[in-house]
């Protein structure tokens, strides 16, 4: 079993379940291939917590240190994690033209753990490409020291134990509202544009936030779309207990989801007090105390799992992990500045699977725009021309960067 309930589980991710992530970047000039592997390889002195490998030790499936590189590859195509075409990585980098990409093993780390990596990339990148000398604050590079804090237990210093349970507790909506079924059609993602100040006056002006903004339209595109329907729109939204537990700089995941119910019978006509309600519902469940239950019971969950044989933990684990759970996500992961790269990005987006929903609403913010990639389970326009629909309605302009078919890199165990 691995060594400490913080350690990655893989063992909760499968082929079927391959729980990846990403980070995009539209850079103002064509990648340089040779240049991106150098900083790919070198980061590995700074990095070396993702530069792993999965093996079976002691009942489970854990991470070992990997000494080949991660692959770096001039396609857009997806591959499988850990297996011999990743270098058995479970992180690999794929560039086309301009635009540059990280999939990585959810496991292993969040939204917010990861964009540090990716901003050190792009740092040796671009000093590189550009022979400018970036000044280094903010930045974790090559050679500087990686403090306990960030590859340590994050919550030592909360007593988890004394937590008898949270403040609030809601309940999931069994029966949610579902895409419609369009069974051989592939994933589709969208990439849009959004000016900062347009979207931050909305928001002002109607009580909201980035995340909770994008959750109400998103419920009134569905309902614009399937106004007969009478099941609750569900809606997650990603909540880092890192963060709501004072240690930001840890890498490890512990990011988790709350959930915001739409029932028909709410009227989403009147935005503000849409959203309203809507952050109402989420500030009930993002407490401290509520992050500390989650913690307190993920303990108790690593000691159960200990006594459980590995093939039952891979058998019952990855499914309870991708069931299906709500209608949409939206997760906002603050990123805002890449400091003196900024002048050198020109679109950032953060990715994840279409798996536990239907929907999947990822926002990130440089360069005073926001920047959203919205994903859905099928091709079908209908839904996504709804939310074009509701920001004209808003009155905040928007920009399709592009739209394509979703693969993200898929995961295969091999020599384990």
């Amino acid at each position: 079993m691995a060594k400490h309930y913080y350690d990655p589980m893989l063992c909760t991710c499968s082929q079927e379940n391959p729980m990846t992530m990403g980070i995009t970047a539209v850079l103002t000039e064509e990648i340089d291939a040779e240049l991106l592997k150098e900083a790919a390889q070198e980061l590995r002195e700074r990095f070396a917590y993702f530069y792993v490998r999965a093996k079976i030790e002691d009942n489970d499936i854990v991470v070992v240190p990997n000494p080949l590189p991660m692959t770096v590859r001039n396609t857009w195509a997806p591959i499988e994690l850990a297996s011999k075409e990743a270098n058995y990585h479970l992180a690999a980098i794929k560039y086309e033209g301009n635009r540059i990409c990280l999939e990585m093993n959810h496991t292993l780390s969040d939204g917010a753990g990861v964009s540090p990596f990716f901003k050190s990339l792009l740092f040796v990148y671009l000093s590189k490409k550009t022979g400018v000398s970036f000044p280094v604050q903010g930045f974790r590079l090559p050679g500087s020291e990686v403090p306990g804090s960030e590859t340590g237990d994050p919550f030592a210093a909360v007593d988890t134990d004394s937590v008898q349970g949270p403040l609030y507790e809601k309940k999931p909506t069994a029966d949610f509202y579902r895409l419609p079924s369009r069974n051989g059609e592939a994933d589709h993602i969208y990439y849009l544009k959004l000016p900062e100040n347009a979207v931050m006056k909305y928001c002002k002006e109607n009580d909201g936030s980035p995340n909770v903004l994008l959750a109400v339209l998103i419920s009134r595109a569905i309902r614009r779309v399937d106004p007969e329907s009478e099941k609750t729109v569900t809606v997650s939204v990603a909540i880092d207990h890192k963060a709501m537990l004072g240690n930001c700089e840890n890498y490890r995941m512990f990011a988790n989801a709350y959930e915001l119910d739409f029932p028909k019978e709410r009227q989403l006509d009147d935005i503000m007090k849409s959203c309203t309600l809507t952050r109402g519902q989420l500030m009930l469940q993002a407490q401290p105390e509520n992050s500390a239950w989650y913690i307190k019971t993920r303990k108790m969950g690593f000691e159960k799992m200990k006594a459980m044989p590995l093939q039952m933990k891979l058998d019952m684990l990855p499914k309870a992990a991708s069931a299906v759970r709500w209608t949409a996500s939206v997760s906002y992961v603050n990123s805002r500045s890449f400091g003196p790269l900024d002048p050198y990005i020109k679109e950032l987006y953060c990715l994840a699977e279409v798996r536990s929903i239907d929907v999947m609403c990822e926002i990130a913010c440089i360069n005073n725009s926001f920047f959203v990639a919205f994903a859905q389970c099928n091709s079908s326009r209908e839904l996504f021309e709804a939310l074009l629909c509701e920001l004209e309605q808003a009155g905040v302009p928007f920009e399709l960067m592009r739209d394509e078919q979703y693969h993200l890199s898929g995961l295969r165990y091999e020599d384990l």
